[in-house]
């Protein structure tokens, strides 16, 4: 079935009236960089005077919830802590309550102080990330590396200080360690950036993966485990609750999944081309929407960027 594209105010507003919770993706939907998308601000206060449930689900693994909170802030829109569901708040939670990692094992991560900080608020035991050991120039040289034999997963995440040490470190844990988990916070190739497009966290962990022949477990979108994650928390009815994202192949895909009603908009990674062509993906979107700014309209607002 074709999806339904929401052009008229008519249609905004039956959107809103038939949902109750709203989960969004953050960016290439709210913002680009640190660029608000222009009638953002509007469009969540007018969720939130209507009395809707907003839950914030992101796969960016760079920051903490409590640094997204910081985010938020700073670009002022209302956010509270714990309506922001992070593929590093879900990846230390999956540890911590999923495979229970005992409390004198440890994970070595790829990744950056905000996944560090919710594995710490979880408890769990890590070593590599920020430590400068890995964060080096230097060769890496195999006779010169100590196994640690209590590291019992490597965590890939974003991280944008990557380099041949931390690959090498992990896939010697990999091999080494009897049964040492592969997970990664997601499998996204690419993030949108002020200006165009980055690799994102998918990109990082795709060297081990080919060495390995390995494909890791991935706890982000599009995958149930952020969702077990978000339901432990939050209280919804699937029926009444919509997922908006501009990735067909996390965001999209992770509302089918979830058996929520999914809403596309244009405004990131997916592009118009991709779901009007004579072989559209055959992810499909129950709404598509050029922007969710589109919705401003609604208030009688001036929008702001």
């Amino acid at each position: 079935m074709a999806p339904i594209r929401l052009s008229s105010e008519g249609a905004y507003q039956s959107l809103i009236d038939n949902y109750d919770t709203f989960m969004f993706d953050c960016d290439g939907v709210l913002w680009h960089g640190d660029q608000l998308v222009p009638g953002i601000r509007q469009v969540l206060a007018h969720l939130r005077a209507h009395n809707k449930h907003i839950i914030f689900v992101t796969n960016n693994a760079t920051k903490s919830r409590r640094n997204y909170k910081k985010k938020f802030d700073q670009l002022g829109v209302q956010a509270e802590v714990n309506e922001v569901f992070g593929s590093a708040y879900a990846s230390a939670v999956y540890l911590s309550t999923v495979v229970k990692l005992p409390k004198d094992r440890k994970v070595y991560v790829i990744g950056q102080d905000g996944l560090e900080e919710e594995l710490r608020d979880e408890g769990v035991t890590y070593i590599g990330g920020t430590d400068p050991q890995d964060n080096t120039s230097k060769p890496f040289k195999l006779e010169d590396f100590e196994l640690d034999p209590t590291v019992s997963a490597v965590l890939c995440g974003l991280d944008t200080a990557i380099n041949y040490t931390k690959l090498s470190k992990a896939m010697q844990y990999l091999i080494r360690n009897p049964g040492c988990l592969f997970l990664a916070t997601n499998e996204d190739p690419t993030f949108p950036a002020s200006g165009g497009y980055l690799p994102g966290a998918g990109s990082i962990s795709a060297p081990l993966r080919y060495a390995l022949r390995r494909d890791p477990i991935s706890i982000g979108k599009p995958n149930a485990t952020m969702l077990d994650c978000i339901k432990a928390k939050h209280h919804f009815d699937p029926a009444r609750t919509i997922m908006i994202g501009d990735r067909l192949d996390t965001d999209i895909l992770f509302g089918k999944h979830g058996g929520v009603s999914t809403l596309l908009v244009l405004t990131g990674v997916t592009t118009e081309e991709e779901v009007s062509a004579p072989n559209p993906s055959p992810i499909i979107p129950d709404y598509i929407l050029q922007s969710l700014g589109d919705l401003a309209v609604l208030t009688g607002e001036e929008i702001r960027i």
